[in-house]
């Protein structure tokens, strides 16, 4: 399988202009693209009778050395890979939107989600370099592995840089044969059916009111100043500490349970319908369900676990783990699950984790 490695970049001044530079040039042929292909929509939409194909990533990119590139010198000092693959990338979104399983691509904006692909040779030499085309060599923090890889995606987070590209592994042979329900809570990230209980890192609330003060601090600042910059750059290393945060707790949690048991039981639940209930949105987004599914689904994959995903309507909470009961109605206060048929008192959220377990156990 295919397995993910991000590290951060350890730059000098050059470098990081560099970067910039080839941040500007997949910006500016996203922007391109995405401005011709609407203008190709909009003419197939007036004109029914005189249709245009609408362009592939190849296309694209003819006519972007034909018409921009030779008009803009500053596209060759970087690689002319990166704005192929922001010309592909394009279309894979344009094809999402197509199949409705996305919506309409927007124009980028410099500063906002910085990042390009690199394809061709790349090299890792010694413990903690890399060398990319043109950019040259990039150390690293942290070891690299010792692999083959033919692109790579360098991205900006607030005033640091990454480098992520994949790789083959395989996958561990796992002797575990038990069976885990894992079930998500706003109260705490996750109830195990073992009876193990993590609570969630909850780091927006921990620092929403820092964040909210700081901008508000700079509701006032001339957009473009010096302050204003700096005033963004500390705003952003916080919005990144927060989201460090809970990726943190998520990777944790999902890697003890994808490596420790043979079975893994969750929910299909339906983050963005939970999502509209505006009295418990930020704390739903805060905990990161979707996440938390996303990390377990490729781990379970790598450590050979199986990961049984159930129906959303079925009545994890509402059913009695001891007698199997169903009740008729449970609020969301009710945090004690009381059985009205053999007396059984258990807490909700471990009731919901054993009756997933029994689930997979059944089936």
């Amino acid at each position: 399988m295919l397995l993910g490695f991000k590290t951060e970049l350890k730059l000098n001044k050059a470098q990081r202009t560099a970067l910039m530079k080839h941040c500007g040039v997949a910006r500016h042929a996203w922007n391109w693209g995405l401005n011709l292909t609407k203008q190709i929509l909009d003419h197939n939409a007036r004109h029914p009778d005189s249709k245009i194909k609408f362009p592939t990533a190849i296309d694209l990119h003819k006519w972007l050395v034909a018409l921009v590139k030779s008009e803009n010198e500053w596209y060759y000092e970087c690689s002319k890979s990166t704005p192929q693959q922001a010309l592909m990338a394009l279309r894979e979104s344009w094809k999402r939107c197509f199949n409705k399983t996305a919506g309409v691509p927007k124009f980028k904006k410099k500063g906002k989600r910085d990042f390009f692909t690199l394809e061709g040779s790349l090299k890792i030499k010694g413990s903690n370099k890399i060398q990319v085309p043109v950019i040259g060599v990039l150390k690293t923090y942290e070891r690299l592995p010792q692999v083959l890889t033919k692109s790579c995606t360098i991205s900006r987070q607030a005033d640091r840089w990454f480098i992520s590209f994949r790789f083959e592994v395989e996958a561990a042979v796992s002797a575990n044969s038990d069976v885990v329900g894992v079930d998500l809570g706003v109260k705490t990230l996750a109830t195990l059916s073992t009876g193990v209980v993590v609570d969630g890192a909850k780091s927006y609330k921990k620092y929403e009111a820092k964040l909210s003060r700081m901008q508000w601090l700079n509701r006032h600042k001339v957009v473009g100043s010096a302050n204003w910059k700096k005033a963004q750059l500390k705003i952003a290393r916080l919005h990144r500490k927060i989201a460090n945060i809970r990726k943190d707790t998520l990777h944790k949690l999902t890697t003890l349970v994808a490596k420790n048991h043979g079975t893994v039981v969750i929910e299909d639940l339906n983050v963005s319908g939970m999502l509209a209930n505006h009295k418990l949105a930020k704390t739903i987004a805060d905990m990161g369900f979707y996440e938390f599914r996303r990390q377990l689904t490729y781990k379970c994959e790598l450590y050979s676990s199986k990961l049984v995903v159930v129906d959303r309507w079925f009545p994890s909470s509402k059913t009695c783990s001891n007698c199997g009961t169903k009740k008729e109605t449970l609020t969301l206060k009710q945090r004690v699950f009381e059985c009205d048929h053999c007396g059984f008192v258990i807490d909700r959220d471990l009731n919901a984790a054993i009756n997933l377990s029994l689930y997979a156990s059944d089936s």
